[in-house]
This record gives C-alpha cells, sequence and structure tokens, in this order.
C-alpha cells in the first residue's frame, strides 16, 4: 500500500490554494478516504484530482479556485463530519465528496439539509445514492456498483461456461450494488449463485470465510478492495485456493494490481468488469494515462490510474467546465450553475458520460481480464465495451423498480 496520506494534503495545500488574494475566490471542499482500509484508494482518487487540475487549471474567468481537502475512512459518520466541517469552518460553497458507498447515502441525504449548495459525487457508486430520494443539488459523474457489473455475468456464462459461482463480499453498500449487478445478469443467463458470504471492512482474518466456500463451483467472485483484498489474497494463496476468480471493480483495478508481494498474482486469468480497462487504446483514455503518469513519480503512484483516480478526474472536469459555462455564477443559490452541471456531458477518459433525470451518471462499461505484461507488472485487459449503460440496466424502470434494493440477499438468483 501506498503511504504519506499527511503528506499528500500538505503538497496539495501547496498546490491548489492560490494566491491570487486580489481575485475573488470560488471555494470548493474536496473528501477522500486518506485513512482506513480504503487508503490507498483514496490517495489515488486525489491524484485523479490533481490531474485534472493540472490538466484544466484553477480559474475561472477571473475567479481563482480554492480547495481544502479534508480525510474521511468510509463510514458515514467520517463522511458528514468532514463535509459539515468543509461548509462550516472551511465556508466552501461546493463539495467534491464522497469517495466510498455508505458515505456517499450520507452525503447525499446531508445535501438536502443545505439545498444553496452544489454537491458533486467523487467516486462513491452505492445505488440508492443517486436512485432513491436523490437530492437536487447532488450530481453524480460516475456510474454506480451495479453499473460497473454489466457485461460480466453474461460473457462468465457464454464465454467462460460458468454455470455456478460463489460470492465474497464487504459487508456494506456499494459491494450489495455490485453483486446486485453481477447476479442479475447471471442468474438471468442461467446460471447459479449458491454462495453468498459478507465480511466487515476491515477484516484482516479470512480462515473462516475461505473455509466456507463451496467446492463445486466454477469460479469466485470477489467484491472486495483495499487492504481487505490483499488480506484475502495472502491467506487465500496460503491456503492453496486454486478456484477461478472474478473480481469487482475495485478488485481488479491498480490498488491491488499493484500491491506488493505475490498474492497478487493469484488473479492472473481474473475476469471482471469495471468502469475503465487499463489496456484501452482510445485516444483520450492513453492521454489521460499519460497525464496522470507525469503528474507524480513512479514511486508516488501506480502504473496506471486506478478506478478512483479517473473518477475523481472525472468529477472535477465536470465541477470546472460547468463553472466556466456560467463564468463562475454561483448567484441565486447556484442555480446557473445547477443547471449547467445537470446538463453537461462530459468526454471523460473513460468514455462519454451524461446524467439521467435523477442526476446520475450513463456511461461507458468495461468486461476485462486480468493479464501479466511479461515483466511482473499485472493489468487489466479490455475484453468487451459496452456504451450507454444506464442506472436500470436497461430493464424497464418498473420492472427494475420492483427488484428491490441491493442488499445481503437481493437480488434473488433468477430471472426478472
Amino acid at each position: 500500500m501506498l503511504k504519506g496520506s499527511l503528506g499528500l494534503i500538505a503538497l496539495s495545500s501547496l498546490l491548489l490554494s492560490g494566491t491570487a488574494f486580489a481575485q475573488e475566490k470560488i471555494k470548493v471542499g474536496v473528501t477522500a478516504t486518506l485513512e482506513g482500509t480504503y487508503t490507498v484508494l483514496g490517495e489515488d482518487g486525489i491524484r485523479g484530482f490533481q490531474t485534472a487540475l493540472n490538466v484544466l487549471g484553477k480559474k475561472v474567468g477571473d475567479k481563482e479556485l480554492e480547495f481544502v481537502i479534508a480525510s474521511t475512512d468510509a463510514t458515514p459518520d467520517s463522511a458528514v463530519r468532514a463535509v459539515r466541517k468543509l461548509i462550516e469552518q472551511d465556508k466552501v460553497q461546493i463539495l467534491l465528496s464522497p469517495l466510498s458507498g455508505d458515505e456517499g447515502i450520507a452525503v447525499k441525504n446531508f445535501a438536502k439539509t443545505h439545498p444553496e449548495l452544489t454537491f458533486i459525487n467523487a467516486a462513491s457508486g452505492a445505488q440508492e445514492t443517486t436512485y432513491v430520494d436523490p437530492a437536487p443539488n447532488f450530481f453524480r459523474y460516475n456510474m454506480d456498483g451495479a453499473q460497473w457489473q454489466v457485461g460480466l455475468g453474461k460473457y462468465a456464462y457464454d464465454e467462460k461456461k460458468y454455470r455456478k459461482i460463489a460470492t465474497v463480499g464487504e459487508d456494506y453498500s456499494f459491494i450489495y450494488t455490485q453483486v446486485f449487478g453481477l447476479v442479475l445478469e447471471f442468474c438471468g443467463a442461467g446460471g447459479q449463485v449458491t454462495n453468498r458470504q459478507w465480511v466487515p471492512l476491515g477484516t484482516k482474518d479470512f480462515a473462516s470465510v475461505i473455509a466456507a466456500l463451496p467446492d463445486d463451483v466454477d469460479a469466485i467472485y470477489l467484491g472486495l478492495g483495499g487492504a481487505d483484498a490483499v488480506n484475502f489474497l495472502n491467506q487465500y494463496q496460503q491456503a492453496g485456493g486454486k478456484a477461478h476468480l472474478m473480481g469487482g471493480s475495485i478488485m481488479i483495478d491498480q490498488t491491488i494490481l499493484s500491491s506488493k508481494g505475490n498474492a497478487k498474482n493469484a488473479l492472473v486469468g481474473t475476469l471482471a468488469a469495471s468502469g475503465q480497462a487499463d489496456t484501452w487504446e482510445d485516444p483520450g483514455w492513453q492521454k489521460f494515462v499519460k497525464d496522470y503518469q507525469d503528474a507524480f513519480p513512479p514511486n508516488k503512484r501506480f502504473p496506471s490510474p486506478s478506478l478512483l483516480a479517473t473518477n475523481y478526474y472525472g468529477s472535477t472536469m465536470a465541477l470546472v467546465l460547468a463553472l466556466r459555462q456560467v463564468n463562475g455564477d454561483l448567484s441565486d443559490n447556484q442555480s446557473k450553475y445547477k443547471a449547467a452541471l445537470a446538463k453537461i456531458e462530459l468526454d471523460a477518459p473513460n468514455g462519454k458520460i451524461k446524467l439521467d433525470a435523477n442526476r446520475q451518471a450513463i456511461g461507458t462499461n468495461f468486461v476485462t481480464e486480468v493479464v501479466d505484461d511479461g515483466k511482473g507488472a499485472l493489468f487489466s485487459k479490455v475484453v468487451k465495451v459496452i456504451p450507454n449503460v444506464n442506472q436500470t440496466l436497461g430493464y424497464d424502470p418498473a420492472v427494475f423498480a420492483k427488484i428491490g434494493l441491493p442488499s445481503r440477499t437481493v437480488p434473488e438468483c433468477k430471472k426478472y
């Protein structure tokens, strides 16, 4: 895991605060998980944010953008505390927050208490955040966890010929959403999910989980991230695990593929799906990768941006470009700015993004497979690209609503 959260915050202050004392400033608060299980995700999210500012600049007309970064630990309470502090003490006008799933639901609800301000989701991906009672001033430019699984279940069934799988996932809203998307598609194709195990964020001992994994499955799906993913892989390898693996979106990005040790090599060949793929040949993606690489020394970044870096980059793009459309006008409870955010269409590094009526992203998804580049580095290789993925996953909205919200047991393994 890469270290240096405090150094990163200090660097951010130097890079981002600006010195234009004579100019009017627009103050923006940013949160990231710079502590706890998802520290490595938060650090790379901030790198994506900084890369966006390197490309776009920090000026809107004659106004200077000033940024204040606050740390969270992936819990809802920490996210609300950070956002409240940014608003009440730092007097920010726009929020770029948060990173993690449960945080997103909490910050969405908190946004309703400050209708005069604008909240732009940084990277969180729980379905409920924008699907259930959305906040009019909360905008999400990344897809949710279920959208990020589109294509995976069908590919596993049709191409890999998997018929029975088991899942291991972190016990919170984002992973519920990821498993929701997988189960809908895999079971809809005729597959069976015979065992679902849930573990708390921050689990260190996976022995009982590994022992309980069924032997009669074609693959095991891992909905883990950060330190949890690394701990599982180390212990699974020590236990002699040999099953085919499938991965959730934060299981197979560079936060794990670049981790220290050999346990990650168990991921070679892992089928997964995500809002990005390391090897995508699109020129916009390749430019983003180079901008990210050029922005930080090799020992202070990953070989390729993680999904968190990409999400923070896209969200920052929306924040800055929409401000420029209204020339920084935040009058009338930021009404012009909010209207611009709702309408803007991004040519983001990971594909075109537009918002639906709930201000939720419609975007491009990628089915991927983990490969070794021959030099010991692991990357996610493009298997299939799926454009225009919406939040109801192509289902009729009325049918989708009847499925229920993602949880430990929803959806059932059946065709809807």
